[in-house]
């Protein structure tokens, strides 16, 4: 009897962990919430726009081309970039240096001419790049990149200082003394690299200082600095030599790019992995700022005129989906630290190793060649879609604005590094169709809604949406595209609003929306006020 007691009992057990264990293999996982709560009426203060404060560019001659001039426009007007930087302002085929046959020097400023008049109309400024070298100026015959752009130091200082001194001349009677002191005059670039500087950085220093005392002859207010250094170097000596010389520096400059090989690799050969640090590239910037701070010039601006995921322009992230989510991952990072974060670079159209032969080779460009937006290019329309008026969040991956109308706006994203790790190159992994998995649910409260009849209009970028790489994937990579499959690509990627709905907030009512997320959304909530 006893026998079977237990033996009934040994049964009911083990079909008591089998039913419970069938149950929790059937139940279904909970899915996280990712809760925003954000209140109208608390203000945190103005939006800092840091972050189309500079774009960069390849080189000046590629700004002489229509189809660059065009994009350059569209970019403008999409996500109102105020300032471009880009190489190559002195190199031989802008034609401003030239010795005549007893060594004098000969100044033309024609093709500089049509460019900048080009850029004054369209309302953006020049971040003024000096370099590269001009070659009868140049004391050897080092250059980089396909279009030749000489790295040698001066083969005499005094007639880079006096050629430095007629172009500020000749900028200041072309565009006015007011307009060229808010203009940024930044000497060299990368010169801790070798392959864009032959010199040493005493001879950097050098250089600096025939620039700085040119520039400043011309007019004591116009803004000059470096030292526009790849990997965020030489901030500290950079200012203790200008404070030891008793030189003006009236901003540092320095790059940083997310990836963990190298600093230049013009035709992609070496291969680059995203890094796996939380903080690349905002981590630098943070730490600049800090060395600022602890300097004797604890006031300095600070540009990162360069700065992306990669450093290369055959690096298929570029072109990926998660390229958007990066984007805004390190300019909510770094927050107030920078005063500029120039990411590199608009557009395909750069020719650093030479005219491209396919339409997404992993190119810099917020836009492909034909002018197909790329997911990065929504980072900043989005955010250039965000009111005058931050309000408090706490929400890390997000920012909240309102308008002078009435209008609210929530930009918020998911950032999920699905890099596999070192063992596997970015020119691998991101070639592929890599499916976004699916995050939280994200739950948005705006409280102190002013009541009314409101349109919410949501955008989203993200896998397959606003995604022309993956499209181009889809098109089995062809190496050419047709105009159809150029318009048809721009058609299907033009940023259309997802959803569109009329809401009605009454009085002490509040705001609430919840949206599923993936890996790498990146969504744009506007409460229209009708």
């Amino acid at each position: 009897m006893k026998f079977n007691n237990v033996l009934i009992l040994v049964i009911t057990l083990l079909a008591m962990t089998s039913a419970f264990a069938q149950s929790k293999k059937n139940k279904k996982p909970e899915v996280s919430q990712r809760v925003i709560n954000v209140d109208y009426s608390v203000e945190k203060g103005t939006m800092n726009t840091m972050f189309k404060q500079c774009i960069g560019a390849g080189r000046a001659n590629e700004g002489l081309r229509a189809d660059w001039q065009q994009q350059l426009a569209y970019v403008k007007k999409s996500c109102d970039f105020k300032y471009i930087r880009m190489h190559g302002l002195l190199t031989d085929d802008m034609a401003v240096y030239h010795e005549d046959n007893n060594g004098n020097p000969e100044y033309n400023y024609q093709y500089v001419d049509v460019l900048f008049d080009y850029l004054e109309s369209i309302g953006i400024k020049p971040f003024v790049e000096l370099g590269f070298m001009p070659s009868a100026l140049a004391s050897g015959p080092k250059t980089i990149f396909w279009w030749r752009g000489n790295v040698t130091p001066p083969k005499d200082y005094k007639k880079w200082e006096d050629f430095i001194r007629n172009l500020t001349q000749h900028f200041t009677e072309r565009y006015g003394s007011d307009e060229v002191k808010t203009w940024y005059f930044e000497v060299w670039n990368e010169p801790n690299l070798s392959g864009f500087w032959a010199g040493t950085q005493e001879e950097y220093f050098k250089l600096y200082q025939y620039s700085v005392k040119a520039i400043k002859s011309v007019n004591p207010q116009y803004k000059v600095g470096g030292p526009a250094t790849a990997g965020a170097a030489w901030v500290p000596e950079m200012i203790s030599f200008c404070t030891k010389n008793n030189l003006p520096l009236d901003f540092i400059s320095t790059h940083s790019y997310g990836v963990k090989q190298g600093f230049l690799d013009e035709f992609g050969n070496s291969g680059t992995v995203l890094s796996k640090d939380p903080m690349a590239v905002s981590g630098d910037i943070l730490n600049s700022r800090k060395q600022i701070a602890s300097s004797s010039m604890p006031n300095l601006e600070l540009h990162y005129t360069e700065w992306s995921s990669s450093y290369t322009p055959a690096d298929p992230i570029h072109d990926s989906y998660h390229e958007a989510a990066y984007i805004l991952e390190k300019i909510k990072q770094v927050g107030s630290a920078a005063n500029s974060m120039s990411y590199w670079v608009f557009t395909d159209i750069f020719e650093e190793s030479g005219p491209r032969f396919t339409p997404f080779h992993g190119g810099f460009g917020l836009l492909s060649i034909q002018g197909i937006n790329k997911a990065a290019f929504y980072s900043y329309k989005y955010l250039n879609k965000l009111g005058k008026t931050e309000l408090v969040n706490t929400d890390t991956r997000s920012w909240a604005c309102k308008s002078d109308n009435g209008d609210i706006q929530l930009l918020f994203w998911d950032f999920t590094n699905t890099h596999p790790g070192d063992s596997v190159h970015n020119q691998v992994y991101y070639v592929k169709d890599l499916p976004s998995k699916s995050r939280d649910k994200v739950k948005v409260n705006i409280s102190h809604v002013p009541a009314g009849v409101y349109t919410l209009e949501i955008s989203k970028v993200g896998y397959r949406v606003n995604d022309a790489y993956t499209e181009y994937l889809d098109m089995d990579k062809p190496k050419q595209l047709n105009k159809q499959q150029v318009e048809e690509l721009k058609r299907h990627n033009d940023g259309s609003i997802v959803s569109t709905e009329v809401i009605e907030i009454k009085a002490n009512a509040a705001f609430s929306k919840e949206l599923d997320i993936r890996e790498n959304d990146v969504f744009l909530l506007n409460l229209i006020k009708r």
